[in-house]
């Protein structure tokens, strides 16, 4: 794309991996639009996206009702993704696997989980509430004797292959008529409470009706050049492999009391936990540093808390193991989604905290009603707006991976 006067869209995108991609497809695919729409996308490998290297799996199981709504509507496009994004008869795979999420607790923790198991049932979520007996007989080889409870996605929370969600989108959104421009944003062009134009660092200019920031871990960045702040860090998070001796028949995504996960991938399995806030480090595309890994986080925590929880995983012999982007927001560790205060064609798409594609339907088709129709019309997300980052008023999520 050169610099000329028609370098216009009613609609420009910054980031094109799985929520910008999304949220590109419900606008074209909604008959309300006819605009034209162009997504700016740095790196078009997406080698470096959270929508590439996430451990790629959707849940229920939150202690908020805006996440949990999220994710039912999610699991119901996942399930029929075929469908929904079929390009010219070619119907896109994700190989979704329904094997449940199980969270673990020990007495400390119980009255929290079944508080949270008490909302996520009332709002439609199939989850099934177990004390150590009850789980002893469904995973014979979980280690239950500090444990008072747990609760386990029976349908409808699982893992799925993440790249494929994102190239899906993507075809999808293409097929419809969104444009895909290699570029990086250098300067946003603001007139009063408007954004009138953005300008890429080779010195394109694309003037937009409106500007969605899908950034990933340059949001924060983005939403600077507009002068706007938002409470987004982009954090580094290993993914490690191993395979294991014995059979661990029936393994769903189990999160320890410890905050370690680990679940089932092919004919192996793969983990990661959050480190403690003092040992967290951020991640910066532009550093290679930033895609190093410690492996002492996976020998001197990760691996003693599973192989507790599961005393078969003591005998594994581990894998490759990478790094990659985790968008957190600061405030609360839920998403930034919509309308950026006052500024009036400028949309928030931001700290996902790990969540981004399992909300990826779910959001993209929210903000394409935000645009089209002017608000929600399937699901009411105005919880994520950025009037609580304005307010200081955190909306509490429990369950935080």
């Amino acid at each position: 794309m050169t610099s000329t006067a028609e370098n216009s869209a009613d609609v420009v995108i910054v980031g094109g991996a799985v929520m910008g991609s999304s949220t590109a497809f419900h606008l074209l695919s909604d008959p309300g639009f006819k605009g034209r729409v162009v997504v700016v996308e740095k790196d078009p490998t997406y080698r470096l996206s959270a929508s590439a290297l996430s451990a790629a799996s959707i849940r229920q199981q939150y202690s908020s009702a805006v996440n949990i709504r999220i994710s039912l509507y999610g699991i119901k496009f996942l399930r029929n993704i075929g469908e929904r994004l079929a390009v010219d008869g070619e119907r896109p795979e994700i190989d979704l696997k329904e094997g449940g999420y199980l969270y673990c607790a020990t007495d400390a923790g119980a009255s929290i989980l079944k508080e949270n198991h008490a909302l996520q049932i009332a709002e439609g979520a199939d989850i099934l509430l177990m004390d150590p007996a009850a789980l002893s007989v469904r995973f014979p080889w979980l280690n239950v004797e500090d444990l008072a409870a747990g609760t386990w996605g029976r349908t409808g929370e699982g893992w799925f292959d993440g790249w494929g969600l994102l190239q899906a989108f993507r075809k999808k959104a293409r097929s419809l008529g969104a444009e895909y421009v290699k570029g990086e944003v250098a300067e946003v062009e603001r007139q009063g409470q408007r954004i009138v134009a953005v300008r890429l660092t080779d010195g394109t200019r694309i003037a937009c009706g409106n500007l969605i920031n899908c950034a990933g871990s340059g949001g924060r960045a983005l939403a600077a050049l507009a002068g706007l702040e938002i409470p987004v860090q982009a954090k580094r998070r290993y993914v490690f492999t191993f395979t294991c001796r014995d059979k661990v028949e029936n393994c769903p995504l189990m999160i320890d009391t410890s905050g370690a996960y680990v679940r089932p991938e092919g004919e192996g399995f793969i983990c990661g936990a959050s480190p403690e806030a003092d040992l967290d480090p951020d991640w910066h595309d532009e550093d290679p540093s930033s895609q190093e890994i410690d492996f002492s986080f996976f020998e001197e925590f990760i691996w003693p808390a599973i192989a507790h929880r599961v005393p078969a995983f003591e005998a594994i012999k581990p894998g490759r193991a990478w790094s990659g982007p985790y968008d957190m927001s600061l405030l609360d560790h839920n998403a930034i989604v919509g309308q950026a205060g006052e500024m009036e064609n400028f949309y928030l798409c931001n700290g996902f905290s790990g969540h981004g594609l399992q909300q990826s339907p779910a959001i993209g088709r929210g903000l394409a009603e935000l645009i089209v129709h002017g608000g929600y019309r399937t699901l009411d997300l105005s919880e994520l707006g950025y009037e609580r980052v304005l307010a200081n008023r955190p909306l509490l999520e429990r369950n935080v991976i």
